[in-house]
């Protein structure tokens, strides 16, 4: 390029979670294919440096899909990025297969992502907030339109502008609360459970309660139970009680490959089959090891005639005031019409979370990609938005295309077959625009 002539990556990632890093992997393998044509990358991620639900890394947690689902390997299964590659690298492998299990730790896993990220410090800039996209001001349909991304630098040092002829965007999910509660430094989300916890002097923690019917309530809730002897826990579930994840082989196909084109072609009826049998794969449900772990602790105490742990069922927030270090916590039961007031230390709220929406990021560019009849954005099968002139730059969404793609829009079950397929759609792009280059 000659000199004035500006640097235009073939894609820019926004977000280094473990979706883009996943990407990462997809590009540097494809370039190492197609040596005389790179795809060239750059991504930014606003946190300080790499890290993933760090806040839930509670001691033994184990992860909820196997390690064959890692970033690589259902993509390609010789990929140097794979789990097993990883505990060859760290002399684990013979250990691990000893263990007879398919799922690691959490700790171990985020040991690996962090192992594949250290392949790609020189991609990604941390502290980077990307805060809008938008097409140059002379932009006309083509080839050779790219978009102008605006990327702040939390450290202070201002914004600059970074060109790209794609992006993807995958800032993750966005933490829920109960309608009308806010988070404090008493009343926390799941999603800040370890930093906010170590805050604390636990001898203070006398009362504490976690809200939520899923896995990180029911861990949360056994963690404090164990950690906090002198405490009483109040564990605040919607339901009757935790219901199992299924895990059984025949419910689990819903996240293979295959499966994201039986929803993705299928008609509303289809889809509304998927969700309606097999949400109780993902949410709102709980490990069966952990649900029996909890009643074990339950049972043992009604031996002892000891009660710290409590239940309180079909109950729901309905109001939180501070007093304070003193939070009053309002429950609703679902049986009858009677309430309640809880006094706690802390309140954690394992509430799940809400979908991505690019909405706001593309800003003006959103009147350029089409809606549904219910006004979600429409998605082609590549992830990448589908878009009208004068918008002919590809979007790609890592997230938020639940509504699209099904079950694993979001999730690490299809992680390495999705980034695969957003990184050949790409090169193919980029192979009808420059003759060559696939």
């Amino acid at each position: 390029m000659g000199t004035g002539t500006p640097v235009i990556h073939d894609v820019v990632g926004i977000g280094f979670g473990p979706s883009n890093l996943s990407l990462a992997t997809a590009l540097e393998e494809h370039s190492a294919n197609v040596p005389e044509h790179p795809l060239t990358a750059a991504f930014f991620e606003r946190q300080p440096s790499f890290g993933w639900h760090r806040n839930m890394l509670l001691p033994s947690t184990t992860m909820q899909v196997s390690f064959l689902k890692d970033l690589a390997t259902f993509r390609n299964p010789s990929s140097r990025f794979s789990f097993v590659s990883y505990l060859h690298a760290s002399d684990r492998l013979a250990n691990f297969a000893n263990t007879h299990t398919f799922f690691p730790t959490r700790q171990e896993f985020h040991q690996y992502l962090e192992w594949v990220e250290a392949n790609f410090t020189d991609h990604v800039s941390y502290n980077s907030e990307v805060t809008g996209i938008a097409l140059p001001p002379d932009a006309t349909p083509g080839p050779d339109q790219y978009l102008q991304i605006e990327v702040r630098d939390r450290g202070g040092s201002g914004t600059r502008l970074v060109n790209a002829r794609n992006v993807t965007v995958s800032t993750g999910l966005v933490p829920h609360m109960p309608v009308g509660v806010d988070s404090d430094d008493r009343v926390w989300h799941s999603s800040e459970f370890l930093d906010r916890f170590r805050q604390m002097d636990p001898h203070a923690l006398k009362r504490v309660a976690v809200v939520g019917a899923g896995q990180s309530a029911a861990e949360i809730a056994r963690f404090l139970y164990d950690s906090l002897h002198h405490a009483q826990v109040f564990a605040i579930v919607p339901s009757y009680g935790y219901s199992i994840a299924d895990s059984t082989p025949f419910a689990n196909k819903v996240f293979d490959p295959d499966a994201v084109d039986d929803y993705y072609f299928g008609t509303n009826r289809t889809r509304d089959a998927f969700w309606q049998y097999h949400k109780n794969t993902n949410y709102s449900v709980v490990d069966d090891d952990v649900i029996r772990d909890l009643h074990r602790r339950v049972y043992d105490e009604d031996v002892s005639g000891s009660r710290r742990m409590h239940f309180l069922n079909l109950s729901r927030v309905s109001d939180v005031k501070r007093a304070g270090n003193e939070t009053r916590v309002s429950l609703e039961s679902l049986l009858d019409t009677d309430s309640q007031d809880l006094d706690v230390d802390i309140l954690v709220c394992a509430t799940g979370y809400d979908s991505m929406d690019p909405s706001g990021l593309l800003g003006d560019l959103d009147r350029y990609c089409l809606r549904d009849t219910s006004g979600r954005h429409q998605v082609g099968r590549d992830y990448r938005l589908v878009t009208v002139p004068p918008l002919s730059c590809g979007i790609y969404l890592q997230g938020g295309t639940e509504h699209t793609h099904g079950l694993t829009s979001s999730l690490l079950s299809n992680i390495a077959v999705r980034s695969g397929e957003i990184a050949d759609s790409i090169a193919q792009r980029r192979a009808v625009d420059e003759p060559g280059a696939a």
